[in-house]
């Protein structure tokens, strides 16, 4: 297999681990702070991330990567996570899904800005058509749901596009799953202490699910599912690779039926299905 073609096996792991990550998060914020989720989680895994670095004996980033390193725990480490658990009080895991729809978008655009990258004009085409889909859609629903949730997560979406990109292309000199780590270490001492101040005042109420989804979004959303991602965004492009998520929809709601048995409407299957159909397109012309 070829460098771009393991990037986009690379990219489709790391998108089906995130794929997990709303239904869970929706289920950890029923029994805890949005708050405390986002310092927990990621004060979890920068402390397995630490514990690597230091048994794998990997080199310290140099003072411009740790510059990126800012930018990328900013993004996913804190950014990301905190406006979904706030944006998932009010509204439901399938309706913020379809807004993960965005995401190809803000990250090819920041690859382009960030990354140097440069697709052609007709996969901008394809980039747009999948990400009016989804606007296209949360237009159609007159943001009933929860105009407040519906602003955090695209207010999530940008800081996550900007993430994903500065990990993308900081993975081509530091690696992929160094960069998620370094950037959970840099954060670990604020989230540590956040967390211990923001805990709840006892975890004997707390539920194995509530648990359960804590874990999987501090092992799997946190860390190994950035150890793919990062990879695959070096290997196959940003902007390239960054269209997997497209997929995430699909997988998002299958979960969100299936595991937490929410409604997914006829309509949301619709634009998940048209959004999908737009990757094939986007690989062609990404470069």
């Amino acid at each position: 297999m070829d460098r771009a073609g393991a990037g986009w096996l690379n990219g489709l792991i790391g998108v089906a681990i995130f794929s997990g990550s709303l239904p869970a998060t929706r289920v950890a914020v029923l029994q805890f702070d949005p708050v405390f989720l986002t310092v927990a989680r990621a004060a979890i895994a920068g402390l397995i991330a630490l514990a690597l670095l230091l048994a794998l004996k990997q080199r310290w980033p140099t003072r411009q990567e740790v510059l990126s390193l800012i930018v990328v725990a900013l993004g996913v480490v804190v950014g990301f996570p905190l406006l979904t658990a706030l944006a998932l009080q009010s509204v439901t895991s399938a309706h913020s899904i379809v807004f993960i729809g965005l995401l190809p978008l803000a990250t090819a655009l920041f690859g382009v800005l960030r990354g140097g990258e440069r697709p052609k004009p007709v996969f901008w085409l394809f980039c747009l058509a999948g990400s009016s889909c989804v606007a296209g859609f949360a237009v159609s629903q007159g943001l009933r749901v929860s105009p407040v949730g519906d602003l955090l997560m695209l207010g999530a979406i940008l800081v996550c596009g900007l993430g994903y990109a500065e990990g993308g292309w900081l993975s081509r000199s530091l690696g992929g799953w160094q960069v998620i780590c370094w950037a959970l270490v840099l954060a670990l001492p604020v989230m540590l202490v956040l967390s211990l101040l923001v805990q709840p005042a006892s975890f004997d109420g707390i539920g194995l699910p509530a648990l359960l989804g804590l874990g999987y979004v501090s092992l799997f959303s946190m860390l190994i599912g950035f150890f793919f991602w990062y990879r695959g965004l070096s290997q196959g492009g940003i902007a390239a690779v960054g269209q997997l998520q497209l997929l995430q929809p699909f997988l998002g709601l299958a979960l969100a039926a299936g595991l937490l048995h929410e409604p997914v409407s006829p309509g949301m299957i619709g634009v998940t299905l048209a959004v999908i159909l737009c990757v094939a397109g986007a690989k062609r012309f990404a470069r």
